[in-house]
């Protein structure tokens, strides 16, 4: 089996749900963070790469039929590279990583971009199609933006809850409180606002348009800012507005390689990846499904937690992430130290290609070898992967 290797990140800055990256189509973003992928990497032939893999979540608007082909497309790309687009929801752009790595392991390619957009500001209102022609009843228009639509009646109940709903019964089981949520969260804004004050965000984003910085972080948020917020989906709850991830617009991208790809690349590799994991379980239960895909992860590398210094985990919630940072009785500095998407953002199909390169570069400032990146997924899956510094 051949090593798959990271070689460059690149994304576009987080925008607001209808923010500044409200009137710019997903395809568009996709082919910014592509194209700023490739500027990283000027003597490599684009005609060399032998695949792309894209993340996407929605796919229902302006992402449909195959974004990941049409970002190839709009990039100015070859017309011989492929692309594919890549759906495991929140997910998306992580196992995109992990498709592609798989195609290098296997020998099928030597080259690989993966990625991955959403734009949730744009995401349409979709209509049921009816079967039969000119009904006599109305129609409901769903919101295509996040979560469940139209759900299979014989889906249980108990499955479809709302995101929010879930982590309420997740913070229940575990006795997280409002007051850590809190300040995990605030933990989030204070240092990705420290990140881009340090000049660590500049060299993996690329402006659009006139947003050149990831556009919901608040550098003044304290634990007493978000305590004064009211719970969102449970009168006496602990999740708010201000301790969850928001909606977001955003793409992201990574160049992986074989090692000998260096050659064509024109620069050596940052990271291998050196372990993939999946996991899954009860669909209410998927804020907790990171804790086991990880470890699948490590296994795989053949390390423990003892020996990782680095963790970039997806802050879908707090309560989640902290639910998943308790389990594996890990130091919680070591976790999103450059801030995580409670204050960056979670453009669903981009998060995964994020974390995967915000990882890469923090071992690299950090000096340290080894890295977990991790995210959850609704309806009760996750996915891991784990990183070497190549030159720790």
């Amino acid at each position: 089996m051949t090593d798959s290797f990271v070689y460059a990140a690149a994304r576009t800055p987080f925008g607001r749900y209808s923010g500044a990256l409200a009137d710019v189509r997903p395809d568009d973003l996709a082919a910014t963070a592509l194209t700023g992928l490739l500027a990283k990497a000027p003597d490599l032939d684009p005609g060399r790469i032998d695949d792309v893999y894209w993340g996407n979540a929605n796919g229902a608007g302006e992402d449909n039929r195959n974004v990941g082909r049409m970002a190839v497309l709009l990039a100015g790309l070859p017309t011989s590279v492929p692309a594919s687009t890549v759906n495991r929801l929140c997910g998306s752009s992580l196992d995109a990583a992990i498709i592609g790595s798989r195609a290098i392991a296997a020998g099928d390619a030597e080259i690989v971009v993966i990625g991955g957009v959403e734009s949730m500001t744009r995401a349409p209102w979709v209509l049921p199609k009816p079967s039969r022609a000119f009904p006599a009843g109305n129609l409901e228009a769903v919101s295509t933006t996040l979560g469940w639509r139209l759900v299979n009646p014989q889906m249980p109940a108990e499955w479809t809850i709302s995101l929010g709903e879930c982590n309420e019964r997740l913070g229940e089981k575990y006795g997280i409180s409002r007051e850590r949520q809190d300040a995990f969260a605030a933990r989030s804004h204070v240092l990705a606002a420290k990140a881009w004050g340090d000049g660590f965000y500049q060299d993996l984003t690329v402006p659009v348009g006139d947003l050149v910085s990831d556009e919901g972080i608040r550098a003044d948020s304290s634990v007493e800012k978000l305590a004064r917020l009211k719970p969102s989906f449970r009168k006496e709850g602990t999740i708010t507005a201000g301790n969850a991830s928001p909606l977001n617009d955003g793409a992201g991208a990574v160049l992986l390689g074989t090692a000998a790809a260096a050659f064509h690349i024109g620069f050596d590799p940052i990271a291998r990846i050196a372990g993939r994991g999946a996991h899954a379980l009860d669909p209410q239960d998927f804020g907790f499904a990171p804790v086991q895909a990880a470890e699948k992860a490590l296994r795989q590398a053949g390390i423990g937690w003892s020996d990782v210094g680095a963790v970039e985990l997806n802050e879908a919630f707090a309560v989640q992430s902290l639910a998943c940072v308790d389990a594996w009785g890990i130091d919680p500095e070591i976790v999103n130290t450059r801030g995580g998407a409670i204050a960056i953002g979670h453009p669903l199909g981009a998060s995964g290609a994020r974390i995967l390169g915000t990882l890469a570069h923090v071992l690299r400032e950090r000096n340290q070898r080894w890295g977990v990146a991790a995210i959850c997924i609704g309806v009760g899956q996750a996915l891991a992967v784990v990183l070497e510094n190549c030159n720790p």
